[in-house]
């Protein structure tokens, strides 16, 4: 058995942050060979005068703690900032095809990119190619395309300045192909909150959280994922505000925390209890519990009336406010708890429970991950949640909205500045006005549409503003042969991954400045900015030396390919952007004003400035102008597979040592695995329904029956707490079973977290050692 299937599993009881986030911090620093002098680097993560952290986009309060990083932060500033470096000589040692053998860490533990590259097919290696050299054959390349053959896409961390000029790029091109990493998690936030708010992004800011009586948490692992907002989270609870916790994995940065900015909590292994209630409810199961729970509220409203007393729905509220509520209370008042309860996994009483501490809160923030996003009806569990708070107001008031969690660094604010395949999203005619162009009008391709495109061997041209795309999407196996025909991909980053070895037929590799370095153009010293998870926009100085002289900044290779593949127009300045962002900021806020204006003196405000909420105020920018009930389909979280006897619903998740495809180790600290990421998280009584034990090596193939086989061999059994029927795996290594078209309707977000899947038996090694997790959990 291969070493990626050696796994050691020990205790796992340790709280969120304590020591076990230091000991993370300084075991990333040391690996990364990072000096002291860059570790002070991360006393300026986040605050207002340093730079926003290019991990997670979580709100950067106006008035930081001394230390406003996490360990994944630390980890992030890290793996920029390390002293280890790929030249030209790394190539000429090894051929892509023997890179493809690599792990994912191993790719980008090798260094930061240094040198433009060009595939040379002879040779199976990268060789150097000059900067200009490379724009003129990318821009000669895209010239002879047809232009609604060539995709754009942007991975969630550019800076506003650069997305701004990606898109435009795009649309002077002539297509809205703008997929980015929103297409892959919260897709469905942007299409649910669009229809029924007004607003395609969360209404909550921190101050809510200081004010709010009650969180209902759905999907999302805050210890791995925005291990900051763990501050809010103990704040609350210091107020013993309740929180509700919807997810099927016991997670521990939802069960405890030990503060790191605390010497008494680190002295004394003090733990603060994040949630009070904890519900491990069933893999797609979230629009049934949401349906329970607004049922309750009506049946607690029912008995209120009968009694005389004060109404628990708020129906003032509902009729100034919003439109649809008739219908959505008759299915509401139909729905079978039966059906409920099979649907989401959890019995009648604990749903009620949730719903009465709901009934009984006054402001309540509805908290959420890919965990509802990513699934079949992804869009509708984002819109029943919607409902759930309209039934009691809790909307556009202190302490009370709704509150997607964002991942990467900028995912939000991209969108904000025009990087959308929508063009009824896009400033079109502003962008006709201001620059002489006529953009286009016609939809452009997602994610989705960009791989389907990709298979049919349909598109000509790749642009990959970051990311790690074919490593990031579903349908594996098969995208990675289809991309190999692919005649252009250009991938600009700072550090080599799957999709730098896994190529087009033609194929650059352009390294660019990380956020945290300084980047010095003719006007001086450049600083960007970016968006939060909350709305607000902050700038960022950049405060290390580059990695190497030869690397140009984002901007510069935008403006690069831009002028290479574009005819000249007066109107866009591309030389002058790059020499200074000012520049920039002062062309969007001409795009934006209402949400940008006077955006080069705001850009430094404390906490940032916040870009207009209509639905924050009770502004409701929708087609009845209210805030919009709606009316669910169906309950059943994976409609369109095929289940049966044997099937396993599969879903996706991340790990202590990764964000989103970059692996950092192949250790989970608060899952109590080391030494691999090939296991399975399996319920013990499913273990033993199966004829199975702990350490045994299993596949896993998709439960379909279209004529494609998917699998992932090589995964061993870990026990765990999972509900039954249920299992965990790791993203992206269980991608490969995820089929294209199993997608959220209306968005068309890949459904990772719910995927119908057979179990067979490979072999009995003792692939794992150490006391089980389940074991631990329990005793936890």
């Amino acid at each position: 058995m291969s070493n990626e299937t050696k796994v050691h599993v020990e205790p796992a009881t340790m709280p969120a942050g304590g020591w076990g986030s230091v000991s993370d911090v300084a075991n990333a620093l040391t690996h990364q060979h990072v000096t002291l002098k860059d570790t002070r680097l991360l006393l300026k993560q986040n605050k207002p005068d340093g730079y926003a952290c290019v991990s997670c986009s979580w709100a950067k309060p106006a008035n930081p703690h001394p230390f406003e990083f996490c360990s994944s932060g630390a980890k992030a500033t890290a793996w920029e900032t390390t002293s280890k470096t790929i030249g030209a000589d790394f190539f000429e040692r090894h051929t892509l095809t023997e890179l493809e053998g690599w792990s994912d860490h191993d790719l980008e533990d090798q260094g930061r990119l240094t040198v433009p590259l060009r595939y040379d097919a002879a040779s199976d290696k990268y060789r150097p190619v000059e900067w200009d050299t490379a724009f003129a054959e990318i821009g000669a390349f895209l010239r002879g395309c047809e232009r609604d053959k060539v995709v754009f896409y942007a991975s969630g961390r550019a800076s506003l300045e650069t997305s701004y000029m990606y898109q435009l790029l795009a649309r002077m091109y002539g297509n809205n192909n703008l997929p980015d990493s929103s297409n892959m998690c919260h897709e469905s936030t942007s299409v649910g909150l669009q229809k029924t708010l007004g607003v395609g992004v969360g209404t909550v800011g921190l101050n809510d959280f200081k004010h709010t009586d009650c969180i209902l948490f759905f999907g999302q692992n805050v210890g791995v994922n925005s291990p900051r907002m763990l501050h809010q989270l103990q704040e609350v609870r210091s107020r013993d505000v309740p929180i509700v916790t919807f997810n099927p994995l016991r997670e521990r940065g939802l069960v405890s925390f030990t503060n790191p900015q605390s010497p008494l909590e680190m002295l004394t292994g003090k733990e603060t209890a994040i949630s009070t209630q904890y519900h491990q409810l069933r893999p797609g199961g979230d629009s049934a519990v949401m349906m329970g729970m607004c049922k309750t509220v009506f049946a607690l409203d029912d008995a209120a009336r009968a009694k005389g007393e004060q109404r628990v729905i708020d129906t003032a509220f509902i009729m100034e406010h919003t439109h649809g509520f008739e219908e959505f209370e008759r299915a509401v008042r139909a729905a079978d708890w039966a059906e409920i309860e099979h649907l989401s996994g959890l019995p009648r009483a604990d749903i009620e429970a949730a719903a009465e501490v709901y009934a009984r809160a006054g402001a309540v923030l509805g908290v959420y991950g890919m965990g509802l996003t990513q699934h079949r009806n992804g869009v509708q569990n984002v819109t029943m949640l919607v409902n759930l708070l309209l039934l009691r107001g809790n909307m556009g008031r202190p302490g009370a909205g709704i509150c997607p969690v964002r991942g990467h660094s900028n995912v939000q604010g991209q969108r904000t500045v025009g990087i959308t395949e929508k063009p009824e999203l896009a400033p079109l005619d502003k962008l006709k006005e201001q620059y002489g162009f006529e953009p286009p009008r016609e939809e452009g391709l997602t994610t989705v549409d960009a791989c389907e495109a990709i298979l049919k061997h349909e598109l000509q041209a790749f642009i990959g503003l970051g990311g790690n795309f074919v490593r990031a999407v579903p349908e594996t196996r098969l995208m990675e042969a289809a991309w190999r025909q692919l005649p252009l991909s250009v991938q600009v980053a700072t550090k080599l991954n799957r999709n730098h070895v896994i190529h087009g037929k033609a194929a650059y590799l352009l390294p660019c400045l990380g956020r945290i370095e300084i980047d010095r153009q003719r006007s001086g010293e450049q600083a960007v900015t970016i968006e939060d998870s909350t709305s607000y926009m902050h700038g960022s100085r950049g405060m290390t030396e580059p990695a190497a002289p030869t690397l140009l900044s984002e901007p510069a290779i935008v403006a690069g390919i831009a002028k290479a593949t574009l005819d000249p127009n007066p109107k866009v300045d591309w030389d002058g952007w790059v020499a200074d962002y000012s520049t920039i900021r002062s062309a969007i806020a001409e795009t934006f004003p209402a949400i940008f204006h006077d955006f080069n003196e705001r850009m430094w405000t404390p906490g940032g400035f916040r870009k207009p909420l209509g639905a924050a105020e009770r502004v409701w920018n929708t087609d009845s102008g209210k805030a919009e009930f709606t009316t669910p389909e169906q309950l059943a979280g994976n409609p369109d597979m095929q289940g049966g006897p044997d099937v396993l619903r599969l879903f996706t998740i991340r790990s202590d040592g990764q964000f989103n495809t970059t692996i950092y180790s192949h250790d989970d600290r608060f899952r109590g695995v080391n030494g691999s990421r090939m296991v399975l998280f399996m319920a013990p009584r499913d273990i033993e329904r199966h004829g199975l034990a702990q350490g045994d090596v299993v596949s896993l193939r998709t439960a379909t029956d279209d004529g494609v086989e998917r699998r992932v061999d090589g995964l061993a059994i870990v026990p765990y707490d999972v509900p039954a029927g249920a299992i965990a795996g790791y993203y992206p290594e269980c991608n490969p079973l995820i089929p294209l078209w199993h997608h959220a309707k209306e968005s068309k977000v890949p459904a990772a977290k719910s995927i119908d899947v057979i179990l067979e038996r490979t072999g009995r090694t003792g692939a794992v050692t150490g006391e089980t997790t389940a074991t631990l959990n329990q005793r936890a």
